[in-house]
């Protein structure tokens, strides 16, 4: 028979192990309480911020997908120029396109002997229209500075002689979303841009009008590219501008129009394109200069939806990709 020495000493035990028991529970429940309460934390902050800042949330998200796609696009670039190496095709080096896309594989010569002026708006002192993307500036002549030589390489995969007018001497071709403003450009060859517009618009006509003496004979044309400057508020479509009385210079124009439509027909088929082609003689460059001449505006860097289409790398390139096709489609059918 046990003493009652003994049974205290069990209801002791048993006490102790029911206080284990509780305290256990108690801090288990406590360190799940934490827990849950930092994660509830976390995305309390997170979704306060996206609540407060959502045009943040959603340009983060699209900047790490042009990283993506231009990190793709320059693999791209790498196999095809090893792969041109491999079967002794055409490459050319040209270190006004920057590092990442010095070198250009010659995929075919669908425009051998076609000559090609390519001048980017404004340039060197005159930045042309500034639009704003939160603090950010954007400047015009970046942006279709930045279209312009991305559709000097394309014409070069395809075998034209190409001149870019309006040259930078170390922007290259560039992925960011947000291209950074410089004064450094030059006018070919090597001319230092005037900030009087007459005297600068005058300056690119002459080199370009100098080539075309030269060049004499061969299938010519300049291609002029912009980015419009209308209300903050006012939407615009890709236009398209020539001679009045250029036929050349409108059937130029017309193409790369069809192109812009084919293009946003697979790309975006519930858009509808308003981009139009009609003569504006008015215009120095397309006035003054001796090649047939298409002046491309391609819409209002200040406006947010137009934006769009030039803020991305893949955008601008898509551009310089329509603008290219359509050259190709005038060539052929010239």
């Amino acid at each position: 028979m046990n003493s009652p020495t003994q049974i205290r000493l069990k209801l002791s035990a048993n006490k102790r192990t029911w206080i284990l028991i509780i305290l256990t529970l108690f801090f288990a429940q406590a360190s799940y309480s934490l827990t849950v309460s930092k994660e509830k934390g976390k995305r309390s902050t997170t979704r306060s911020k996206n609540g407060k800042k959502r045009v943040t949330g959603k340009v983060t998200k699209r900047v790490i997908t042009t990283k993506t796609h231009s990190r793709d696009r320059k693999e791209s670039v790498a196999k095809g120029v090893n792969a041109a190496r491999k079967t002794g095709a055409t490459l050319s080096t040209t270190s006004l396109f920057g590092p990442a896309y010095a070198h250009v594989a010659v995929r075919d010569q669908q425009l051998r002997g076609t000559v090609y002026y390519l001048a980017s708006g404004h340039g060197g002192p005159d930045p042309g229209a500034i639009g704003h993307y939160g603090k950010q500036a954007l400047a015009e002549d970046e942006y279709a500075y930045d279209v312009t030589i991305r559709l000097a390489r394309a014409l070069l995969e395809h075998g034209a002689t190409v001149y870019m007018i309006i040259r930078d001497p170390n922007d290259g071709i560039r992925d960011e979303k947000i291209l950074k403003v410089d004064h450094d450009e030059v006018t070919y060859p090597n001319q230092r841009i005037p900030l009087n517009q007459t005297m600068r618009l005058r300056q690119c006509t002459d080199a370009v009008n100098q080539l075309h003496r030269h060049h004499k004979e061969a299938y010519q044309r300049m291609v002029t590219i912009h980015v419009d400057s209308r209300s903050e508020g006012q939407t615009i479509d890709v236009f398209f501008y020539h001679h009045e009385q250029s036929k050349v210079g409108k059937r130029l124009a017309k193409h790369i129009h069809k192109s812009f439509q084919a293009g946003y027909k697979r790309s975006q088929p519930t858009r509808n394109y308003l981009g139009t082609v009609s003569d504006r003689s008015s215009l120095y460059v397309v006035r003054n200069s001796h090649p047939p001449t298409v002046f491309i505006e391609l819409g209002n860097i200040r406006n947010e939806k137009d934006q769009r289409r030039f803020l991305l790398a893949d955008n601008r390139q898509a551009l310089a990709n329509w603008i290219c096709t359509g050259l190709q489609r005038d060539y052929r059918l010239h």
